[in-house]
């Protein structure tokens, strides 16, 4: 429907209405307009901000891309898809191949001996317009001065202001190939060494996985699985009870975190996932694995059997002991019946034997009493025929002064004088008996002196020389020692001068850690030594009495003779029996 023009109305009100109708809606569309156009103005200023923000931020990114693409430690190369020709490269692979800026753009990448060839470089860039990423690992270059490199590739397709670019990074590898190839070369020998082991050998690494286990140790992991790799402290957990599981990792901890090594030769524990009982001897030390860093080995061997064949022959060898203390048993009461069946028939032979002791022992001591009493008899002989007449000699010339009291002076200090030297004679002779009855210088002296004494009176009686040595501490025994030791020196020297017919004797006292000893040697004519049958002579009493006197004491007495040859007398007693043959309120040896 056409609107009505304002203009046309047909009466001056309406055209003037009309008019202001125009007016006013003019007035609103002019005002529209100058919006429309300042919210124009405003995005158009906007857009331009937004545009020169974007083209900062792009320059900036180029600048950032430089300087990456001129500061990178990799290789880069950019390519035009187009032609396979390098368009540009950072100044590293100046550094890699030894080629400038220069020399390497417009050249292909197998020209540069990046790829084997043409065929090569074709194929990348077909891959990449396919995959848009291309990657190769331990390709081998060559750099402009003869170097040989391992380098890893990895070419990317992307678009660079709606133009499609390809760029290369590219990386030196062979400081890294070289020590992998050492890592791998440590961890082959490290693997053998572990292999070669005799015993059960693993290894714990510091992040506490197994990494290392020879086949001597699988037996005893048979029930986990995976193990290499898997932490150690759920393998542990997985075979031993919670208890022991902890102590044993918390020992490999230790053995990780402070170096000091763990031995055990005797394990035993009930295993959680069999619920046997098995025992083992193993140890730990920290090493540095083939990667460098610490690690535990552990060194293990099952020795479950072996204690069960130890204790196997335990067993057999208790019922074996007890089978022969059995037998034995057997053969002691055979044998006891065998002696009481023998001691019936020797009852009798040893009643006999007893009676021929007796019989002995009476014979001995009737010559003890009359060896005694013809000492008695010598003794009185000697006192009767030498003081008696001493003394009678004496009685005489005494009543020959009384008659004489008229003879010269002279021949009176003469008769005076023969009497001085009778009386002198008899004290002598009074003292020698006493000194061989019991000499006081035992008691007062000691066993030395009373040596000493005894062989210089024997020496002016005899002519006999005596050699005479004695060593500290011979005066440790006590007087029934000391009485003894002298008794028997006397009686030797006695029968020394009776029968040897020698000319030295040599008498010598010892003292050791643990006894007394005393050996008499002399050189004169030997005699038959035995002494088993004391019927053989009366001679051989003194020496029945010297052996009596001796083993009364505990002591051991020994005579070594053979006739025509010398004699060596013998006595031992033992510092023990020396003080336990002591009497009570004795005097202390000096």
């Amino acid at each position: 429907m056409k609107k009505p023009d304002p203009l046309k109305a047909s009466s001056p009100s309406e055209q003037m209405v009309a008019m202001n109708e125009a007016l006013v809606l003019g007035a609103l569309r002019q005002h529209e307009l100058r919006e429309a156009a300042q919210a124009l103005n405003e995005r158009l200023q906007e857009e331009i901000s937004e545009r020169k923000q974007a083209e900062e931020t792009v320059r900036l990114s180029e600048i950032r891309y430089r300087r990456l693409f001129e500061a990178a430690h990799d290789g880069v190369l950019l390519l035009d898809p187009g032609t396979r020709l390098i368009t540009d490269a950072n100044p590293f692979m100046n550094k890699l191949l030894g080629y400038t800026r220069g020399q390497l753009i417009g050249k292909e990448l197998f020209q540069i001996g990046l790829l084997k060839d043409e065929s090569a470089s074709r194929t990348m860039v077909r891959k990449l317009k396919r995959e848009g990423e291309v990657r190769y690992e331990n390709l081998p270059l060559k750099s402009q001065d003869g170097r040989h490199k391992e380098v890893e590739v990895v070419a990317n397709l992307y678009q660079e202001n709606g133009h499609a670019v390809i760029q290369c990074n590219i990386r030196d590898i062979t400081e890294r190939k070289m020590v992998e190839d050492i890592l791998r070369r440590n961890e082959a020998l490290f693997t053998a060494l572990i292999q070669q082991a005799p015993i059960g050998v693993y290894a714990v690494d510091a992040g506490f996985r197994l990494v290392q286990m020879n086949t001597k140790a699988l037996p005893a992991f048979k029930n986990v699985d995976p193990l290499i790799g898997r932490d150690f402290a759920e393998i542990v957990s997985t075979i031993w009870p919670p208890r022991v599981a902890a102590q044993l990792v918390a020992l490999f901890r230790k053995t990780l975190n402070t170096g000091e090594s763990y031995f055990s030769k005797e394990f035993k524990s009930r295993r959680k996932d069999l619920g046997v009982n098995e025992v083992y001897e193993w140890q730990i030390h920290r090493i540095i694995l083939p990667a460098g860093q610490f690690g535990v080995v552990c060194f293990f061997n099952d020795i479950t059997e072996r204690k069960k064949a130890e204790s196997a022959e335990l067993r057999l060898a208790v019922m074996t002991n007890s089978n022969l203390k059995l037998k034995k048993e057997i053969i002691r009461r055979k044998t006891v019946e065998e002696s009481l069946n023998e001691s019936k028939r020797l009852q009798a032979g040893l009643l006999e034997n007893s009676r021929q002791q007796q019989e002995r022992l009476r014979e001995l001591s009737h010559k003890i009493i009359r060896v005694q009493e013809d000492e008695r008899k010598r003794i009185s002989r000697e006192l009767h025929d030498v003081i008696a007449q001493t003394l009678v000699g004496i009685n005489v010339h005494v009543a020959a002064l009384a008659r004489e009291t008229a003879e010269a002076a002279h021949d009176l200090q003469e008769k005076i004088a023969r009497t001085q030297l009778l009386v002198e004679k008899s004290v002598d002779t009074v003292h020698r008996f006493a000194g061989e009855l019991r000499p006081t210088v035992l008691d007062d002296l000691g066993l030395i002196p009373a040596l000493q004494a005894f062989l210089t009176s024997f020496i002016g009686r005899t002519g006999i020389q005596v050699s005479f040595q004695a060593s500290s501490g011979v005066e440790d025994g006590s007087d029934s020692v000391r009485t003894m030791l002298f008794r028997v020196a006397q009686e030797a020297l006695t029968n020394v001068s009776r029968h040897a017919k020698a000319s030295l004797v040599k008498v010598s006292l010892q003292r050791t850690p643990k006894s007394i000893s005393m050996e008499i040697t002399d050189n004169g004519q030997g005699f038959e030594s035995g002494l088993k049958n004391p019927k053989r002579g009366a001679n051989r009493l003194g020496l029945v009495g010297m052996r009596e006197r001796v083993e009364m004491l505990g002591g051991k007495f020994q005579v070594d003779s053979t006739p025509r040859k010398s004699t060596t007398v013998r006595v031992e007693i033992e510092v023990e029996t020396v003080d336990s043959k002591k009497h009570p309120g004795g005097r202390k040896a000096r």
